[in-house]
């Protein structure tokens, strides 16, 4: 009997629509005052469409991407060393490292020619700035992306010969990878800016922080790094754009070695203070940390994961698990947010820095649900950072199984993403990050969030696709 039949209250309630696809249905539906439900899907790029059907029928691609997820939550990552470039790295006088793809000086954006130019007056390579630029518009130096000699930098990421690097190790699968100190906010080469006040900090960084954070860390012996970051998800970072847990816990960690390091009290009591004032002073550890996880990801036939997400201010970069060290490029985006001091987003560079290697290993944008306080940074809202962490679960191969974020119930963070599902959805990585000023000697001008270009995706996917062996799609 229709009076028996259970409609859910459908006749008496409101109805909510679920909708998926083409907007006009939803405005159709909001026009008429009905709640919808808008799921936000787009079919994949017509001409990718067989790229897609090819790599997806790649029967490898299942099992090569369980691996790359083993191996990316597997990997460790110790703070073993603390030591100048050239010894760390083999880095040549006259050589000097970038963040992003492989990038040309004519190419190069306003702050990385600053680095650059900051970088040669802190080697003594030349007296004056425009001596600097001369010398690098006319070739004379080698520009080689930091990822290139598995390092990883902030911002412009520029690292030269002299420059006290951090070693971390993965001893799981046997990888080090490096990165820079740290050198606070404002001014900051990283940012661009070499004027006197950041070269003579840098001169500092090498004399007195450098060394005493070498004895520190030697005395001590490793710190675990990626037990820190595990923590500090817990206490509302996202460890990229929020490190302040993850910095106070590593000093608390290296502060008994640190002031009883061989220097006199006036330098121990300024590293102490530098380092403790700086609450991004962990980035420079959760990146190469970060950079060991894909590290251990390279290199598997078949894997669909992304193992290299880096931006040099001009192009932003991908690469795969499964085509090795090959880069797909694309115009970089310009970030999207808060603005410091009469800034606005006309000053803005396009996205710049290695630091994204945090979203690639699994935190910073995908962990935004563990650091509400961050939204009140980069330009958000809470809704948005629980929505998007909840998101990138969509275009991720699985879960971090130590990286987790207690507002879900301590699910781990989404991890591995997948090349195939960015393409299929259309859903892009989200990054937060920091905005440097288009104008070389600037420094910082905001922060705020960015998205990675679709077409290094679509590049990424056709590449798969050709590798991807034809009995595979049969």
């Amino acid at each position: 009997m229709a009076g028996s039949i259970d409609l859910h209250g459908l006749l008496t309630t409101d109805p909510v629509v679920a909708t998926a696809g083409a907007g006009l249905l939803s405005d159709a539906l909001r026009d008429q005052a009905v709640v919808v439900g808008e799921a936000q899907w787009q079919p994949p790029p017509e001409d990718s469409v067989d790229a897609l059907l090819r790599v997806m029928a790649d029967r490898r691609r299942s099992e090569a991407n369980s691996l790359a997820l083993q191996r990316m939550t597997a990997a460790g990552a110790d703070l073993v060393d603390v030591r100048p470039a050239h010894e760390a790295l083999g880095l040549e006088r006259g050589t000097f490292l970038h963040a992003g793809p492989p990038l040309e000086w004519e190419r190069a954006s306003g702050p990385m020619r600053g680095a650059l130019i900051g970088a040669v007056l802190f080697e003594g390579l030349a007296d004056t700035a425009e001596e600097a630029e001369r010398q690098l518009a006319a070739a004379a130096y080698v520009l080689e992306p930091c990822h290139h000699r598995d390092a990883v930098g902030p911002m412009a990421g520029v690292v030269s010969p002299s420059m006290w690097v951090y070693e971390l190790r993965d001893e799981v699968h046997d990888h080090t990878s490096w990165c820079s100190l740290n050198e606070g906010l404002g001014k900051v080469l990283r940012y661009g800016a070499y004027g006197p006040e950041v070269i003579d900090r840098l001169h500092w960084m090498n004399s007195v922080l450098g060394p005493l954070l070498q004895q520190a860390v030697r005395a001590r012996g490793p710190v675990d790094i990626k037990a820190v970051i595990a923590q500090m998800l817990q206490m509302g970072d996202e460890g990229h754009n929020r490190n302040r847990a993850g910095s106070l816990m590593l000093l608390r960690e290296l502060l008994p070695t640190l002031i009883t390091a061989d220097g006199s009290s006036t330098d121990i009591a300024e590293a102490v203070r530098f380092s403790g004032a700086n609450e991004h002073f962990f980035l420079n550890l959760g990146m190469p940390a970060c950079k060991l996880s894909t590290m251990a990801a390279e290199g598997i036939p078949g894997s669909t994961v992304v193992t290299t997400m880096a931006r040099n201010g001009t192009d932003f970069g991908i690469r795969t698990a499964g085509t090795g060290d090959r880069w797909f490029t694309a115009p970089a985006n310009t970030p999207e947010g808060l603005f410091l001091g009469s800034y606005g987003p006309d000053d803005a560079n396009p996205d710049i820095g290695d630091s994204a290697i945090t979203e690639t290993a699994g935190i910073g944008g995908f962990a935004m649900a563990a650091a509400p306080a961050i939204v009140k940074f980069v330009g958000g809202d809470v809704p948005f950072a629980l929505r998007t962490t909840r998101t990138m679960y969509d275009i991720t191969v699985g879960e971090h199984t130590a990286y987790q974020v207690p507002i879900l119930e301590f699910r781990g963070t989404p991890t591995a993403i997948d090349v195939t599902a960015v393409v299929r959805t259309g859903t892009l990585p989200q990054i937060n990050t920091g905005m440097a000023g288009r104008v070389a000697g600037t420094g910082q001008v905001g922060a705020g969030l960015v998205t990675p270009p679709a077409e290094c995706f679509t590049q990424a996917l056709d590449a798969l696709a050709e590798a991807a062996p034809a009995a595979a799609t049969s």
